[in-house]
């Protein structure tokens, strides 16, 4: 077997002391990311037992698992270039990278086959790049990630809805969340207890959808 490196130890070692990551196997909860999702939704009340949700960058499963927790009697359109570790009658799950035009055509192939006229209430995006380990190039990646969520809701999401989308805070999160704050009744940047602490990730939390149509549409 390869000898690990330094960074891929560390990381290891990182996830062994983790209580939520350890909590998330002993529970079989898919990964940590679980109670990323359930903190914010017991804070903000984000789904509903009705909701149509797209999910972003749901690949391994935490946040679908949560979902089909919660989701009853709605559908989940989990999207994620690598497959899901979760199924289940009300997840519809689309293989493939959001942003590319096979995604949208699959997703809109979704909708149109129940009476929702294309659109959610929810869209959830915890899409991440690739870490480059420069913090310049990694910041760039993360905010354009930010933009295909965005452009998600303007495509998608019904008036009142809700987004949430991962942001990692540094050099341009402030302008983008000055951007999409006013298409919102309310907007909160939290980071979830289950969040690492020494991390730069944080989570726009966006309720009340104002369809001002301000953002731009991801192309089809």
């Amino acid at each position: 077997m390869p000898k690990r490196s330094q960074s891929s130890q560390r990381w290891l070692a990182r996830q062994k002391r983790d209580g939520f990551t350890k909590a998330a196997r002993r529970e079989g909860r898919v990964s940590r990311a679980y109670f990323k999702l359930a903190q914010m939704d017991e804070r903000f009340s984000l789904v509903q037992a009705h909701h149509w949700v797209l999910e972003l960058g749901a690949a391994p499963g935490g946040w679908t698992l949560y979902l089909t927790e919660r989701v009853t009697q709605g559908r989940i359109i989990a999207v994620d270039p690598s497959p899901l570790s979760v199924s289940g009658s009300r997840v519809a799950p689309i293989t493939a990278r959001f942003g590319e035009a096979t995604a949208n055509r699959r997703i809109e192939a979704v909708l149109a086959e129940s009476s929702r006229a294309s659109a959610v209430d929810l869209v959830l995006s915890d899409m991440a790049p690739n870490i480059s380990g420069v913090r310049a190039t990694d910041q760039a990646a993360a905010l354009a990630l930010a933009d295909l969520a965005a452009a998600a809701a303007a495509k998608w999401l019904a008036a009142g809805g809700g987004l949430v989308v991962k942001l990692m805070q540094g050099d341009g999160c402030d302008a983008w969340v000055q951007s999409a704050r006013p298409d919102f009744d309310q907007f909160t940047l939290v980071k979830p207890a289950a969040s690492r602490a020494g991390s730069r990730e944080a989570y726009a939390v966006a309720l009340g959808y104002r369809r001002s149509n301000s953002w731009p549409e991801a192309d089809r």
